[in-house]
């Protein structure tokens, strides 16, 4: 089947991998997708996902080229995983590389107020934790070099993938599934380790959880939001998304939900880790959905920034 281009697709585009920070002997990289052109241009940070433990910057690649073809320039973050870190290491982290891409705003052709962020899973928990808190001293710990703090790490937008909404409740969902015995889905098996190493207790998973921040009242910021998940989605239950989305837009943030099947056809990997890629491997970027649900990305973060 031949792809289904959205009509705004028609921007080139270069890569770069340059690096955007350091611990010790690591060095994190952000693959730069840059139009062509004057700009300034909108930006998205994307975040990979893999249950906090797997991935890497390139995993998104396919979704992210279709983003730079409709003039968006995106920066996908590698982060520590564990063992380098667990939780709130990834978000201390992904909280500077938003503020690293601020202050190269000029060079990069964009501008500190038009960045969005986008993540797909793990990826989108943490893309809307961070636009809840992006003030939180604990994931704003690191310095930018030159001691340049006039850049926050405040987004204009969060676009999530099927995010892990309320990793306890997902936690809790596989350990229940699980032990109702088998057969049960695969990815249980999966999840439930993944999810230990990196939050180590069920208490870090309530405390690090958009849905649970709101029912404690907490005073957190309200960027707009597009939501999208399949609903043919079993890995990320479907309650969970429906009270984020009754809480969030309770507390005056503004939602977007886009559920259809096929949805998750969009967010299709050239190279998933090995432990997720049967979930991919179902996936038809070809699709009309697929096709429809990036344009739908573009027009969002476009209405936000420009």
């Amino acid at each position: 089947m031949a792809a289904t281009a959205p009509k705004s697709l028609h921007y080139e585009f270069e890569v770069e991998d340059v690096e955007y920070l350091r611990h010790g002997d690591i060095a994190l990289l952000a693959r730069l997708f840059k139009p062509h052109g004057q700009g300034p241009f909108p930006a998205v940070v994307e975040l990979h996902g893999g249950a906090w433990c797997l991935g890497d910057r390139l995993q998104d690649t396919a979704i992210n080229e279709q983003l730079a073809r409709g003039g968006i320039l995106v920066a996908a973050l590698d982060f520590r995983l564990p063992p380098a870190a667990s939780y709130p290491g990834s978000l201390a982290d992904i909280n500077f590389g938003i503020r690293w891409l601020k202050s190269q705003a000029a060079t990069l052709r964009t501008r500190p107020d038009m960045v969005c962020t986008f993540g797909i899973s793990s990826g989108g928990h943490q893309a809307m934790l961070l636009g809840m808190r992006p003030h939180d001293s604990r994931y704003a710990a690191l310095p930018l070099s030159g001691g340049d703090s006039a850049s926050d790490a405040s987004v204009r937008g969060v676009i999530m993938g099927a995010p892990v909404i309320d990793p306890l409740g997902r936690y809790r969902y596989a350990r229940q599934l699980k032990e109702s015995g088998k057969p049960y889905p695969e990815f249980v098996d999966m999840v439930l380790p993944l999810h230990d190493k990196y939050w180590k207790s069920e208490e870090a998973m309530a405390e690090g959880n958009p849905v649970q921040a709101l029912e404690r009242g907490e005073r957190v910021a309200l960027p707009p939001v597009l939501y999208i998940q399949d609903t043919r989605d079993i890995v990320h239950p479907r309650p969970q998304l429906e009270r984020f989305v009754e809480l969030y837009r309770k507390a005056g943030g503004r939602v977007e939900l886009e559920l259809s099947e096929g949805a998750s056809d969009a967010f299709i990997s050239r190279n998933p880790p090995q432990a997720i890629r049967q979930m991919y491997d179902k996936r038809d970027p070809s699709s009309p959905v697929a096709a429809r649900i990036v344009e739908k990305m573009i027009d969002f973060v476009r209405a936000q920034t420009l």
